[in-house]
């Protein structure tokens, strides 16, 4: 998966190639350091790529399958997660990598349901109040038995920005999306719209209580990301859980 950046059309280029100079953002508004600036995050993003695929060396060597899971605050990924290791219990070895700025809220949420869990907190790391990158990750996975797991399930910060722009040696990105975050949010952020590879549509159940245009968020959706997985579910009913696991599960075996 490349890196995005908007050309003055408002279309935003993926980079799946290789350039001399790596694509930061337009930083020319700095007439003093916006060269520095760029050398400095082109130092950083390579560094993470770098660590990313020593993390992705990590997991073919163990046999297992990653996937990082992201979305804004609050939009049911830790709920999803919980209902998950419900229903792969005794199908997958799963461990959990849960990432949060503070507190172990989560982690000891997910705690109990046969998954191995490692907490990274994020507050010490670079821009670590938002996102983890593949360094953070890589502290974690020494305390994960990979040798041992099926399946890595990478809870990142809730955000709808930065996650989808630090590769941390996933295989694919799934997005946690609630229905009362609006229909627009695929226009508004379409870095992270359309990074991923399944979509999880979350909170359905709330549909008849919202002024929500679910055929709207679809459309914008598919304007942004052309054909990709949507999967309708509420975590709190388990609705759509077994066409989330299913997908889990086929992408395992396909991998």
């Amino acid at each position: 998966m490349g890196r995005f950046h908007p050309h003055p059309d408002g279309t935003i280029h993926e980079h799946d190639h290789d350039h001399d100079r790596r694509d930061v953002g337009d930083h020319s508004g700095y007439a003093e350091t916006g060269e520095s600036r760029v050398s400095v995050l082109e130092d950083i993003l390579s560094e993470n790529d770098r660590i990313a695929a020593a993390n992705r060396a990590d997991f073919a060597e163990a046999g297992l399958w990653s996937v990082n899971v992201m979305s804004s605050p609050g939009a049911g990924k830790t709920t999803l997660l919980k209902r998950t290791l419900v229903a792969l219990s005794g199908q997958l070895r799963i461990g959990v990598l849960e990432g949060d700025i503070a507190t172990s809220l989560d982690a000891d949420e997910l705690d109990g349901f046969g998954a191995h869990i490692a907490l990274v907190n994020t507050s010490n790391g670079f821009g670590g109040e938002c996102h983890l990158d593949a360094v953070m990750v890589r502290s974690g996975l020494g305390r994960l038995p990979l040798g041992r797991l099926d399946l890595l399930l990478i809870e990142n910060v809730g955000n709808l920005v930065c996650p989808a722009e630090f590769d941390v040696g996933q295989h694919a990105r799934a997005m946690v999306y609630a229905v009362t975050e609006g229909e627009e949010k695929p226009l508004k952020y379409p870095v992270m719209f359309r990074s991923t590879d399944v979509v999880v549509v979350n909170k359905i159940d709330l549909l008849p209580h919202l002024d929500f245009d679910l055929d709207k968020f679809l459309a914008n959706l598919e304007a942004v990301n052309p054909g990709v997985k949507v999967i309708q579910a509420s975590a709190r009913t388990g609705e759509g859980v077994d066409e989330w696991c299913d997908w889990l599960r086929h992408s395992h075996r396909s991998a």
